[in-house]
């Protein structure tokens, strides 16, 4: 269809969710197969395609707000991002996410995993335009960028009107490239 970008299918890959299932032992054979998979079909392209290993949140409230250290966090998402990094992907896609916290140990995780791989690093508002712990636009875009995301924005959300009223509030806040996903 003339994709540029590919994600795997790995957004809910994580410990957290995967031991509801019995699979906690094998989160980095699974990621690591998603994002093989997706080479496999970026390279039957025939033009390039990049990959963005999909990353979405734990499923479990960290602290403050919850039991969850933010040490295990990372710990969850960096499993994750290196079973994603060892199958090929390209880039690095943080979708979703409510908690600024959450996200936060996200990035730092992909940090730890790759300092040089991309990280797109995506929240998600309600119709009031805020998180639902009530972080504004203008907070997500001063938090993603001083955390070290390449490309901050927002998806998944309650519409595209909705969405651009949130990204034209983040614009004075940031330097960095803004990407919109309703």
């Amino acid at each position: 269809a003339g994709a540029e970008i590919i994600e795997t299918n790995s957004f809910g890959a994580n410990r957290a969710k995967l031991t509801q299932y019995g699979l906690e032992t094998q989160v980095n054979d699974i990621n690591r197969a998603a994002a093989a998979l997706a080479k496999e079909v970026a390279r039957d392209a025939g033009r390039p395609v990049l990959v963005a290993g999909a990353v979405g949140p734990l499923g479990v409230r960290i602290e403050p707000f919850g039991p969850t250290s933010v040490d295990e966090a990372r710990a969850h998402f960096r499993e994750q991002l290196e079973g994603l990094q060892a199958g090929g992907a390209d880039i690095f896609l943080l979708e979703t996410f409510a908690d600024l916290h959450e996200i936060e140990q996200a990035i730092r995780a992909a940090r730890e995993v790759s300092s040089t791989t991309p990280v797109i690093a995506q929240m998600t508002v309600g119709a009031d335009g805020l998180t639902p712990y009530g972080a504004t636009p203008e907070d997500i875009a001063r938090s993603l960028d001083a955390w070290g995301a390449d490309v901050i924005g927002l998806n998944c959300s309650v519409g595209p009107q909705i969405i651009l009223e949130a990204i034209e509030k983040m614009v004075p806040h940031t330097n960095k490239k803004l990407s919109a996903q309703p």
